[in-house]
């Protein structure tokens, strides 16, 4: 993909993931919310270690047999899932690099909407409030948007925020080339955090993002404060980063790529030891329950932190 046309701007002061944390920061954090066992297992595990290890990301045998929580990881899986009729039947969910892409959809507008947020396992345990930040750049003829969307979500540990359909870009232009989105989620557990975030629940926030297909001037600043409130929050005491990925979706042909199409596309957040063996081929989405589950026990749905996002055409 042509990273100049598509690509959301990196950010050179971004906060990392907790995956990506030395041991030190994330037995720290582990205390300030209040999780000291785990804080105290690890303490304890990287004091007898025959060498520290620069970050847990690369050095999780520190949890011996045991698997690190889900949050301790920072690759992903990218899974899709194609537009469906009504059906009973289940529908397989294909690796987004394995799909054909829909070139019609080069220069179009599009919509992107938030249709699953899955907390399996973040740090402190109980009712999590989630920050979620999506970037993406809309290229408008003759210039490119990077744009910044937020929303928050109360999560109980261990289950799923309650929304389907949320608005995050709606009319989002579409380049030559493709486009691409970079996600990250936020761990709040500063209190007056979370009661300044209250307003991100409002109506305004809560209808996305709406766009032209001509340049907003105001979008601009809107979108810096948007990404300021991102990074805000997440160097403040007891908020983390826990989720952090980017997603290219083109209209080539390489192997190694990932295709633009309508449908919904799966982020999990996995253990780097199974980027070799995950099979999308082994999971299936059940229409009649609005699971994916695996193929071969349908009571098992994916155990790692996940959200999906759908891709549609924009209509006026």
């Amino acid at each position: 993909m042509n990273a100049d046309v598509a690509k959301p701007r990196e950010e050179s002061d971004a906060v990392p993931v907790l995956a990506r944390r030395s041991p030190e920061e994330v037995v720290a954090y582990l205390r300030s919310v209040g999780d000291t066992a785990l804080a105290d297992a690890l303490e304890s595990a990287a004091r007898d270690a025959p060498a520290e290890p620069a970050t847990f990301g690369v050095r999780r045998w520190l949890f011996g047999d045991r698997q690190p929580p889900p949050w301790l990881h920072a690759a992903h899986a990218f899974g899709y899932l194609p537009l469906v009729t009504p059906d009973e039947k289940p529908i397989p969910i294909r690796y987004a690099g394995n799909i054909v892409p829909d070139g019609s959809l080069r220069g179009s507008r599009i919509n992107i909407k938030l249709d699953r947020l899955c907390v399996r396992s973040y740090p402190g345990g109980g009712t999590h409030r989630v920050l979620l930040d999506f970037n993406a750049r809309n290229q408008v003829p003759g210039r490119a948007e990077d744009l910044h969307f937020n929303a928050t979500f109360r999560v109980p540990e261990g289950e799923q925020a309650g929304v389907v359909g949320h608005p995050i870009f709606l009319g989002l232009n579409v380049g030559a080339e493709g486009v691409a989105f970079r996600c990250q989620t936020v761990n709040v557990k500063n209190d007056q955090d979370e009661a300044f975030l209250g307003f991100l629940e409002s109506d305004a926030f809560r209808t996305g993002l709406q766009l032209a297909t001509t340049a907003q001037p105001a979008l601009g600043p809107l979108s810096h404060m948007v990404l300021g409130i991102t990074k805000s929050i997440s160097r403040r005491h007891r908020n983390v980063p826990v989720q952090e990925f980017y997603l290219g979706l083109d209209f080539g042909s390489t192997a190694t790529g990932a295709r633009l199409a309508e449908g919904s596309y799966i982020a999990v957040q996995i253990p780097e030891s199974l980027q070799t063996v995950w099979a999308w081929d082994d999971w299936v989405y059940l229409p009649s329950r609005g699971q994916m589950v695996r193929r071969d026990n349908t009571t098992a749905t994916i155990p790692y932190n996940h959200l999906v996002f759908s891709v549609s055409r924009f209509t006026k």
